[in-house]
């Protein structure tokens, strides 16, 4: 198994990508803490887990409050006695908002989960890799955060600061023996992409502005196997990378 006695933590892990990473991490032989504003989704993500014979605790995190992410952390090294593996996964939408609509509270909260929250998760785990002697980061970003039609401003602006994030800190902290790399997915078939009907995180709604519209919508579990490849000591000289996962969609 390709993460036989890792130890892992992944965000947003009740529904979509953090689901399905979970699932495949677990999977693969590591020890799971699947983290979650939805405490009886994850939950349930955790039963099937070990359902399925793998090991994972579930907690509920408001990733935007701190103390709440340092329990969660607090958790893995408890129960489990290291921690190998962080997927900063969590984030929410925007609502399409352009810069001259977009609110204030809007823009807040957005940065609060999807880049301040990264910031912040990584800070932790940066320590405790630090005295650990490893450690991999895998921030789930978006093609949002490479592309500035993608999303609103809000959305467009956080995700293009934790690409930013996440290069910086795999230059810090090369020689520390702790990676930090990035997936930028394209239109994944998730909560949230279904939930915005007719308006399309990846700007189909917005054909007449002459975007590009995608080959096909990914999957969870597309993403899922990347962040595997990320995670594991298969792509030990990687580090820095954002890499796109959208069927070519941003290759034109």
């Amino acid at each position: 198994m390709r993460l036989e006695n890792k130890v892992a933590i992944v965000t947003g892990a009740a529904s979509g990508m953090g689901k399905a990473i979970a699932e495949l991490y677990a999977k693969e032989g590591a020890k799971v803490v699947a983290s979650d504003l939805n405490l009886e989704g994850v939950e349930t993500v955790v039963a099937g887990i070990k359902e399925n014979g793998g090991e994972a605790a579930a907690i509920k995190t408001n990733v935007a409050e701190e103390k709440e992410l340092q329990a969660m952390y607090d958790l893995a090294i408890e129960k489990y006695g290291k921690l190998d593996i962080i997927v900063n996964n969590a984030g929410i939408m925007d609502g399409m908002q352009p810069v001259g609509e977009v609110e204030d509270a809007r823009w807040d909260l957005v940065f609060a989960v999807n880049t301040t929250s990264v910031m912040k998760s990584m800070r932790i785990a940066a320590n405790i890799f630090l005295e650990q002697g490893h450690g991999v980061i895998v921030n789930n970003i978006s093609a949002g955060g490479l592309y500035g039609a993608r999303a609103g401003a809000a959305y467009t602006a956080s995700k293009h600061a934790v690409v930013g994030l996440t290069k910086n800190t795999a230059f810090m902290y090369a020689d520390k023996n702790i990676r930090c790399n990035g997936i930028a997915p394209g239109g994944v078939v998730t909560n949230i992409s279904s939930s915005m009907k007719n308006i399309s995180e990846f700007g189909a709604a917005r054909q007449h502005l002459g975007l590009a519209i995608m080959p096909r919508a990914g999957q969870p579990e597309e993403i899922a196997k990347l962040a595997l490849f990320l995670g594991s000591d298969e792509s030990s000289f990687i580090n820095g990378q954002v890499i796109a996962a959208d069927a070519g969609w941003t290759a034109y």
